[in-house]
């Protein structure tokens, strides 16, 4: 039986990486098990009210430690898991909780489901098979797992069943409220001078369904700014009328950009963002190119251009 388990989410994580991370992570230790908590990159200071978030180490302190189970979550292949695909390879069995499309299938147990609106979604079925109670710490969890990747219920992932889980969360009696207030309505200083930054750049394509802005290494530090900082920036040309793609280009280094896109109505943008070695979800995905910034907006430019003509067929 196993007694010592490891739960680690994606690099950069974010509210449904996170909330369902802890959620599994506190129920399982009402279960009795011994159980730690990982994230490859640190946790962002937007999600610091999550309980037991103070627990979640991004450096794994003692390597000679194995774990009898290694819980991926929120991870669609192994590179996110970053410096603790080591870990995860020197536990005894390896369970994903995944629910992207196209996933890379590794691991002992693979569970993903597509149709799920965030992974935070899975857990909740998980959790209600297993001996244990989701108290208002883990439904706390749950719920900001589910309102961060259904964009507070907007996206089109959200289903009836995601508002049937939200609403047992809620009876339990969670602080939605204030939650809702601390995620989307504060925000430090900084982010709102990077989107100062950012909507200066902004452009549209001739046909005006592509628009797209970009901030640069130089801004960032200027502004001595972490990747927390950015995010959510991508929605601001998505909400442009007429507009049904926005790409949001970051500078990680010198040439190497960090792409996002966001579509609106019928756009796969994960399929889009595959042709660059990048995925996600069909109206939220990513990537990553190296070039110049020229050269790179090309690129996608006509990519995004030959995808919107697709769509239209």
């Amino acid at each position: 039986m196993a007694k010592t388990i490891a739960i680690c989410g994606h690099v950069m994580p974010d509210g449904d990486s996170l909330g369902s991370e802890l959620a599994m992570g506190i129920a399982l230790r009402k279960m009795g098990k011994e159980v730690l908590l990982f994230s490859p990159d640190p946790v962002p200071e937007s999600y610091s009210f999550l309980p037991a978030v103070s627990e979640v180490k991004h450096q794994h302190e003692d390597n000679n430690k194995k774990f009898d189970i290694f819980i991926s979550v929120d991870c669609s292949v192994p590179d996110r898991l970053g410096s603790f695909t080591e870990l995860m390879q020197q536990s005894e069995q390896v369970v994903i909780i995944d629910h992207h499309a196209g996933s890379t299938v590794f691991g002992d147990l693979y569970l993903n489901d597509p149709e799920a609106a965030a992974a935070g979604e899975i857990i909740f079925d998980i959790l209600k098979v297993l001996p244990v109670d989701i108290d208002s710490y883990i439904a706390q969890c749950l719920y900001v797992a589910i309102v961060t990747d259904t964009g507070s219920f907007r996206y089109d992932n959200t289903g009836p069943e995601t508002h049937l889980k939200v609403a047992e969360l809620l009876r339990v009696g969670i602080p939605a409220a204030r939650i809702n207030k601390q995620l989307f309505e504060e925000k430090p200083l900084v982010s709102l001078k990077i989107l100062e930054e950012a909507l200066g750049t902004l452009m549209l394509s001739e046909c005006g369904r592509i628009a797209w802005m970009c901030v640069s290494r130089e801004t960032l530090k200027k502004l001595d700014a972490l990747d927390e900082h950015v995010d959510g920036i991508i929605n601001y040309p998505r909400m442009i009328k007429g507009v049904e793609l926005a790409l949001f280009y970051r500078e990680v280094d010198h040439d190497t950009f960090k792409i996002s896109f966001r579509s609106k109505y019928n756009l796969d943008v994960n399929k889009l963002a595959a042709l660059f070695g990048g995925g996600g979800h069909s109206r939220a995905a990513g990537c990553i190119i190296e070039g110049d910034f020229e050269s790179v907006h090309k690129k996608v430019l006509k990519a995004a251009m030959q995808s919107l003509e697709d769509a239209k067929k």
